[in-house]
């Protein structure tokens, strides 16, 4: 209702902004996580409800003084600081950031682990298997399976989310992997941190989204927006690493103009074949390529091989619409996704794992695009950056020699993998994998072939049962096999 800005539905009535600001602090960590990705729609939300929302990134309840103390000396054992601020300058859904002074002078940042956060966010998990395992049966095959994957992925990350180790592992082999991005990461001090604490050093900058304080820096918006997009582009779709967790509180953008990333919590890599379909798709999108299009979608697994084509060829369309367009407001924007949800409200989509952060990091993008840029439409700047890495995302050396030269080495093991699978057909051992979603698509096929030749094959039996039983019943079992019969020939 607030998304579609209905005034009601049925009894019900929306949350005001701050209600339901205060209504996802209260479901906790897992709940906030979910309501950070909406806070970055601009195009979706009013000012009033993101405003409110914004605020879940970095100012929810801190520690009372007493937790804070036993993590702290939890955390260390010998004070490694100077001097440190027992208020914390963020709050957020698994730890809060407060500013210290390291005994060498360095002014650092040291992000508490939350009291308890770890059993919290299980009972979260808990709770939200139970709904899910409630609501389960109102949904189609498809959307169950989706939801499921959404669920099993989300607990798996957040999970990980609340081990500082996992967070500093992350932090030390992303700054390396981008450490010529052009980007700025802090400095992890590996030898003070723990599972409750992180500390790392101290950066300065505003929030991404602090129109207001980047205006008076003079900061130039379509610039750092256009270097946010280029960045992501390469993380997901060249290198296939990625930094999942892209809020405004996360990101930071200094006097210089420089983009800092913070929090590096969700980390994801992406399976390579899943970057080429993802490529396919937008390639497909610019192109508008219907064929291209619904064949990288079906390798990506988000549209089942039974699809109707004449559906799919409709909403294609409209998927064109939404790349293609850039006249349309945020408002006639948001008018054509629902248009697209509708539609395809009873069609065979399924969200693998693999693309739910995918999805998630798009959406918070698009989100801050939308803040800056009136029509901001991403896809197009993705295309000339992706033109430029090509053959690297999709998996060639960084020259043609080096390409040819590493085609040339892999000559020898085809040619033995070839005459292998000629000798295993040969002897009746060759045996053939196919993905989850062609095995869905053909066990369906074949419980839908089988299931009224099983039913006709039934009132065929009962009918010779019953004039074998009582021949008064003769009619009756007439009746049954004749409708055997039909089913079983028009089937």
């Amino acid at each position: 209702m607030v998304i579609k800005k209905k005034p009601s539905f049925l009894i019900f009535k929306p949350l005001s902004a701050k209600k339901l600001k205060e209504t996802t602090i209260n479901l906790g960590a897992s709940f906030i996580k979910l309501a950070q990705v909406l806070a970055t729609r601009a195009d979706f939300f009013s000012k009033e409800y993101l405003d409110e929302l914004k605020e879940l990134h970095d100012q929810l309840p801190c520690m009372d003084e007493k937790d804070c103390n036993i993590i702290f000396y939890r955390a260390f054992n010998k004070n490694p600081f100077s001097s440190f601020d027992n208020i914390p300058i963020a709050s957020a859904s698994i730890g809060q950031v407060h500013v210290a002074f390291l005994k060498s002078g360095e002014k650092v940042a040291v992000k508490l682990r939350r009291m308890g956060i770890k059993e919290q966010v299980k009972a979260d998990i808990k709770i939200i298997n139970f709904f899910n395992t409630i609501f389960k049966p109102l949904f189609s095959h498809y959307t169950k399976n989706s939801i499921e994957a959404v669920v099993s992925e989300f607990s798996s990350m957040i999970l990980q989310e609340v081990s500082l180790n996992h967070e500093l592992a992350n932090l030390q082999k992303f700054s390396q992997t981008y450490k010529d991005s052009g980007i700025k990461f802090p400095k992890a001090f590996s030898e003070i941190c723990s599972d409750d604490a992180l500390v790392m050093s101290y950066e300065e900058g505003f929030r991404f989204d602090d129109k207001e304080n980047l205006q008076k820096e003079n900061i130039d918006f379509k610039e750092i927006i256009s270097k946010l997009v280029d960045f992501y582009t390469i993380q997901m779709l060249i290198n296939g690493y990625f930094h999942a967790d892209p809020h405004p509180g996360n990101l930071l953008v200094n006097k210089q103009g420089e983009l800092i990333l913070l929090d590096f919590g969700m980390v994801k890599s992406i399976p390579n074949n899943i970057r080429v379909a993802i490529i396919e798709l937008i390639k497909a999108a610019n192109e508008r390529d219907y064929e291209l299009y619904i064949s990288a979608s079906k390798r990506l697994g988000t549209i089942a091989h039974e699809a109707p084509v004449h559906e799919l060829a409709l909403f294609t369309d409209k998927m064109f619409d939404i790349f293609s367009n850039e006249n349309l407001s945020s408002e006639s924007m948001q008018k054509l996704a629902f248009d697209v949800l509708e539609s395809t409200r009873n069609f065979p989509f399924k969200l693998p794992s693999d693309a739910i952060y995918i999805l998630r990091v798009s959406a918070i993008i698009e989100g801050l695009g939308t803040t800056y840029i009136e029509n901001f439409n991403g896809i197009k700047d993705i295309l000339p950056i992706l033109q430029k890495n090509i053959p690297k995302a999709l998996g060639a050396g960084d020259s043609i020699i080096e390409t040819i030269i590493d085609e040339i080495k892999s000559i020898p093991f085809s040619i033995k993998d070839l005459k292998s699978v000629i000798k295993q057909a040969s002897v009746g051992e060759l045996k053939i994998e196919i993905s989850n979603s062609q095995l869905e698509y053909i066990s369906k096929e074949i419980k839908d072939f089988i299931k009224p030749i099983i039913l006709s094959l039934a009132l065929i039996f009962t009918s010779i049962f019953t004039l074998l039983y009582d021949k008064d019943l003769k009619e009756i079992a007439l009746i049954l096999f004749t409708i055997g019969v039909i089913k079983l020939v028009y089937k």
